[in-house]
């Protein structure tokens, strides 16, 4: 990667070992042209090996050349061409640039844009590989003398550091009110923004990667107008605190937590508030739904529950830029920071835009003058199954790369929600930063971009497209309207193909899909799927037994009609009984249209399955975002003691083995009817699918299993299952460094079309 102050630390080891020569950024990477004694070349060979984190050395090539007589080591201009060497993610502020932002002495003191080689912009920087302040953002900023030296200067930290400002030469604050009328700037204008925080107000930050929305996290009423402008009634809102000690006070921190909370990535993690009850022993459950119910107003004595409302976590993040440092040092509170963004539209990064698009949301902009060529959102993680888990790949995080011995240049365009690219090339797949969904003209223009982008910093001229074999997707439309060649892969074969090619799983295993829904080989939604095969080619072994969705795509928005659809399937009109939460008129309507088959495809997707069990319970009828009613199921699940399984037979058909979830239901209204508390059925629903993922295992004789999509997701179904499979002897695989979810659909697709690239030439 560059970015990284590789070229400095490969000046200070050859000057070190007495070698003479050069060194230079390239588009494909560093290029070291050295001679000397042979013993001091080899020691040079060894040093680039342990150069530190944030850099890293993917290969080394070697050539030997006739010495040139060079007397000394010397960083040399970088040669422009086709990239390679991908620029480092956005980075959190270093602990050297922390302690220089906050001296009085130091001529960097509260300046919000300093950093060194180790921290601050990179990916959301650069125009053009190589990574040099010319093809950055930083172009327009001349260095002032100080600056100057410090960027020529070996023994400083800031040599050839491209990013390299101070008050003098960098970039500035300014501070827009409402209707975007110029205000403050500098240091006034963070003062704007703080006295707007302190009175209850709306501020749009720019930030590295984009714009966030800013709001005292312990004002209810605040957060409620928050709410309101942005379109986003219920959707957990992640928080920004002052620091670890502010987090604890609200959130119980595991080390592990810590350790990705203080990580350079500054992401988001989804913590247990201390109001968390877990009945992990055989208290009454009366007490414990008690203890649930009074702690729901709050998520601590400082928070209102609106934050999250219906959950117990809290996503958590510290400081990402040294703006927000500024801003909160000041503030001494927690600000609610969401993307800048209505809801439904792609994160805003450009200044005119953002006082255009937030107008009716923000009370009042702090802006600055640095481009955001990137846009990056942030970045989402959790501790699930003992591992940290992605749950959105971006900011600090993104670009990633991983190996891969397929071959062929591809592009892999991903799928309609939570979209994100992946290029394949040159001996490995680089995913791509999370774009959003893709169903407004605004994300759609941004997606083409980095559609540019990423292949041109990757070096990567590809020869094909890979897609999701969904034809309405507009991801597949892009693709369908390509002169060049166009790889169709099946949804759920690339969710298991992403996770194989982050763990570099060979061989045969059995791939567990379980998500909302996708395009299936037989024309159905599929969503429950039991795959096997190699990396290449996958086919259904197994699958949930179908149930229709009156109302097709609107059912995947109201957990009631799921409900509808799965009762229909199992009793018929009279629905065994159940009464939903629909008007009988409404209800008559979506009955006969399901007597017809009209508009009421089958699905056996998992993710509908959740909705339909949140239905029944009465945890979630109508949703106002996605996976809305899976979350409820499972925090009424992770309040349960350890439960037992629902029987779930699986049939043996001329098509592969169908679980029956007729038994599991049946058992369920039974509970419903007998009065058995919510979490008891949500912990049983759970333990249920962990348990079938064992039993499809074991039934095929699998040694191995990948779990892959959105429902795994779930840390408790996840956890559960893991346990199962080792309980059984079965190794598992699980996302870790790629989101479970439709992120990381890219990477699998591009996995998939260069692997059947292998074989088609073999």
């Amino acid at each position: 990667m560059q970015g990284v102050g590789f070229r400095p630390a490969v000046y200070r080891l050859a000057t070190r070992l007495g070698l003479a020569g050069s060194v230079r950024n390239t588009g494909a990477g560093v290029e070291i042209d050295v001679e000397g004694d042979a013993a001091a070349l080899a020691a040079l060979r060894e040093g680039l090996a342990a150069i530190p984190p944030p850099a890293r050395v993917e290969r080394v090539v070697l050539e030997v050349l006739a010495p040139s007589g060079a007397c000394d080591f010397r960083v040399v201009d970088s040669t422009a061409g086709p990239g390679g060497a991908l620029p480092l993610p956005d980075l959190a502020p270093c602990a050297a640039c922390l302690a220089e932002l906050a001296d009085p002495a130091d001529r960097r003191f509260g300046y919000p844009f300093i950093s060194c080689s180790q921290c601050g912009p990179r990916y959301s920087l650069i125009t053009a590989p190589p990574y040099d302040r010319e093809r950055t953002a930083m172009a327009p900023f001349t260095l002032c003398p100080a600056c100057a030296a410090e960027y020529h200067d070996p023994a400083s930290r800031r040599f050839r550091h491209e990013a390299n400002a101070c008050p003098a030469c960098g970039p500035q604050l300014e501070f827009c009110d409402a209707g975007g009328g110029p205000g403050a700037a500098g240091e006034a204008a963070l003062a704007a923004a703080v006295a707007l925080l302190q009175a209850g107000g709306i501020v749009a930050l720019k930030g590295a990667g984009g714009f966030q929305l800013l709001t005292d996290a312990r004002d209810a009423a605040a957060i409620a107008r928050l709410r309101e402008r942005k379109r986003r009634p219920h959707k957990p809102l992640a928080v920004m605190f002052p620091g670890l000690k502010a987090v604890g006070a609200v959130c119980r921190v595991s080390a592990a937590e810590r350790a990705l909370l203080e990580s350079p990535a500054a992401p988001i993690v989804l913590l247990d508030s201390r109001e968390h009850v877990r009945a992990s022993t055989g208290r009454a459950m009366q007490e414990m739904q008690e203890r649930t119910r009074m702690s729901s107003q709050t998520l601590s004595d400082a928070l209102p529950a609106t934050l999250a409302p219906g959950s117990r976590r809290l996503g958590v993040m510290l400081a990402s830029t040294p703006l927000h440092v500024l801003l909160l040092t000041r503030l001494g509170f927690p600000v609610v920071a969401t993307s800048g963004n209505a809801s439904g539209e792609p994160l805003c990064a450009d200044n005119a835009e953002a006082l255009e698009r937030l107008a009716g949301i923000a009370d009042g902009f702090l802006l600055h003058d640095r481009d955001i060529v990137n846009p990056v959102d942030d970045s989402v993680l959790q501790i699930a199954a003992g591992r940290a888990q992605v749950l959105r790949l971006a900011r600090g995080l993104a670009p990633l790369t991983l190996p891969d011995d397929g071959d062929g240049a591809v592009l892999a365009l991903g799928g309609e929600l939570k979209s994100a690219l992946a290029v394949g090339g040159a001996g490995r797949i680089v995913a791509g930063p999370y774009l959003g969904d893709l169903d407004t003209l605004p994300a759609l223009v941004r997606f083409d971009a980095a559609s540019a982008v990423l292949p041109a910093l990757a070096g990567v001229v590809p020869r094909r497209l890979a897609c999701d074999a969904h034809p309405d997707y507009a991801s597949s439309r892009r693709a369908a309207a390509d002169p060049r060649p166009v790889i169709a892969v099946q949804h759920h074969h690339a969710h298991v193909a992403a996770v194989l090619a982050e763990h570099g799983v060979r061989g045969e295993l059995l791939g567990v899909a379980f998500d909302g829904a996708g395009l299936g080989d037989d024309g159905t939604l599929w969503g429950g799927e039991f795959l096997w095969g190699d990396r290449a080619h996958l086919r259904r072994v197994a699958t949930l037994r179908p149930f229709p969705l009156p109302g097709g795509a609107r059912a995947a928005r109201e957990p009631r009609r799921a409900a509808l659809g799965l009762l229909y399937a199992a009793f018929g009109r009279d629905l065994g009984g159940v009464t939903l939460a629909f008007a009988p008129a409404e209800q008559g309507l979506l009955l006969q249209a399901l007597g017809r088959g009209v508009n009421a495809p089958p699905t056996s997707s998992v993710g509908r399955l959740f909705d339909a069990v949140a239905a029944l319970l009465g945890l979630s009828q109508v949703m106002s975002y996605e996976g809305q009613a899976a979350a409820a199921l499972q925090t009424a699940a992770e309040t349960a003691p350890a439960q037992p399984p629902y029987p779930l037979p699986l049939l043996e058909m001329a098509s592969g083995l169908l679980a029956d979830w007729l038994p599991m239901l049946e058992a369920l209204l039974a509970e419903r009817a007998a009065g058995v508390p919510v979490a008891v059925s949500a912990g049983r629903f759970h333990a249920t699918l962990a348990v079938l993922v064992a039993g499809v295992a074991r039934r095929l004789s699998a040694a191995r299993v990948a779990l892959a999509g959105g429902c795994f997701q779930n840390r408790h179904l996840l956890a559960l299952t893991c346990r199962a499979l080792r309980d059984a002897g079965i190794a598992a695989f699980w996302p870790q460094r790629l989101p479970p979810g439709d992120g990381a659909l890219a990477v699998g697709q591009a996995a998939v079309a260069r692997w059947r690239h292998n074989h088609e030439e073999g």
